[in-house]
């Protein structure tokens, strides 16, 4: 059987990313995944508890992208708002819609 996300640009950020965050861990993919928190619960993705997440983190996955990459903290951070935002739009849509992208040819 085919988890939710399965096959979406992203998938593999989120489920690094939940699986860091039920570590306790708040690397880049785990804060993320706290940013989209919220959305991902609504659509189905088991993020672990609020008590690991950090209070703000989209300040804290820019400061974790900012660590990796000074010199375009900006647009990588963006990117990964990005995909993101791209992940959970297909996810609502295939969960709306009952299909994947697969099943209209596309």
């Amino acid at each position: 059987m085919r988890e939710p996300g399965d096959g979406i640009p992203g998938e593999e950020l989120v489920a690094a990313g939940v699986e860091a965050l039920g570590r306790g861990e708040r690397g880049v993919e785990a804060l993320l995944v706290a940013v989209g928190a919220p959305r991902l619960r609504t659509l189905g993705i088991p993020v672990p508890d609020a008590g690991r997440l950090p209070r703000r983190p989209e300040l804290a996955l820019y400061r974790a992208v900012g660590q990796r990459h000074p010199d375009d903290a900006h647009s990588r951070y963006n990117a990964l708002i990005r995909r993101l935002v791209s992940f959970e739009r297909e996810l609502e849509r295939r969960r709306f819609s009952g299909t994947t992208r697969s099943d209209t040819g596309q």
